[in-house]
């Protein structure tokens, strides 16, 4: 049986100071299976949150939590202070959403779906503006079933900001999309945060993750293991100086605290200390005249924060 929406009462207006989206260890369970094991975040109006982690971590369990389609079976979750499932009359007007499909119907042409659409919300973006956004104008007539994949997705998108939402959930916005359709996904999310809307999303690309979200959550098996914005994230692992070395090279110099890996003539150095051991490497290269070859420094990346939690390594917080 579904359940029954609550009295509807007014969500609160926009407020900088308090969460549009407020999350206090939340478990979602299938059975014996527990997807989501007791995770807490909160979003700000304006902000942007990823979450992320491999298939299976627990990220699509979580929103559809938000996004009012399942029920907790612990913690709570608040959209603009309201229970997004008992209270769905009154955070629906407010709430958009993304699914990772959404099976619209194919028979109609993408203007009827909009205006279908459009006629459920309360304050609706015109339908000419709503196709505009996402670049589907001039496929306004042409039937859903014969938009190609990535026409779905940005159509999908079309639907989610049509309401103007203070709360934006977007579950692989860009899937299926190329590199400019993407990047023009990433405009419409900007322009929606500095209007105020607080966005949470779920992205294989961590490139998107970089671009968009000012804070992230990295999740493994239910937990997350995790979080801070995505330069703390980096800064969780060391930086790589990765270099070769002639056969008759003398010992490197002492580097304190850098771990050294060295299987021959190739090398690589774990360090913490990027700059000042890189210095170090460099001035007793020109001091013993020898060539360091292949010299490449990579800076801690976000990438290998995520690869590090899929793999389980233990990963200092912060």
């Amino acid at each position: 049986m579904q359940p029954v929406d609550a009295p509807v009462r007014p969500v609160p207006r926009p407020d900088a100071a308090v969460p549009a989206v407020e999350v206090t260890g939340l478990r979602r369970r299938y059975g014996a299976f527990e997807a989501v094991r007791g995770i807490s975040f909160a979003v700000q109006p304006g902000e942007v949150f990823a979450l992320l982690g491999v298939n299976g971590a627990g990220k699509t369990s979580a929103l559809e939590v938000l996004e009012g389609l399942a029920r907790p079976d612990g913690g709570t979750v608040r959209i603009l202070g309201a229970d997004p499932h008992l209270e769905r009359a009154a955070v629906r007007p407010h709430l958009g959403v993304l699914l990772q499909s959404s099976g619209l119907p194919g028979d109609l042409s993408v203007r009827e779906t909009v205006s279908t659409w459009q006629r459920t919300l309360t304050d609706p973006r015109p339908v000419d503006e709503a196709l505009g956004q996402v670049g589907l104008t001039d496929r306004a007539d042409v039937r859903v079933r014969s938009l190609s994949g990535g026409e779905r997705r940005r159509l999908d998108l079309a639907l989610a900001l049509l309401g103007r939402p203070r709360v934006l959930v977007l579950d692989e916005p860009t899937t299926g999309l190329d590199p400019e359709s993407r990047r023009a996904v990433w405009g419409l999310v900007h322009e929606m945060v500095d209007g105020g809307t607080a966005v949470v999303l779920t992205t294989h690309h961590l490139e998107e993750a970089e671009e968009l979200a000012d804070r992230i959550a990295v999740l493994r098996a239910g937990l997350i293991e995790l979080s801070g914005t995505p330069a703390e994230i980096a800064g969780t692992q060391p930086s790589t100086i990765r270099f070769s070395l002639p056969a008759d090279a003398p010992a490197l110099p002492a580097l304190p605290g850098a771990d050294v890996v060295a299987p021959g003539p190739s090398v690589d150095v774990h360090t913490r200390a990027l700059q000042a051991d890189l210095t170090t490497l460099l001035t007793w290269a020109a001091d013993h005249d020898v060539e360091l070859g292949g010299l490449q420094a990579r800076a801690a990346s976000l990438e290998q924060a995520f690869l590090a939690v899929a793999d389980g390594t233990p990963v200092p917080t912060r």
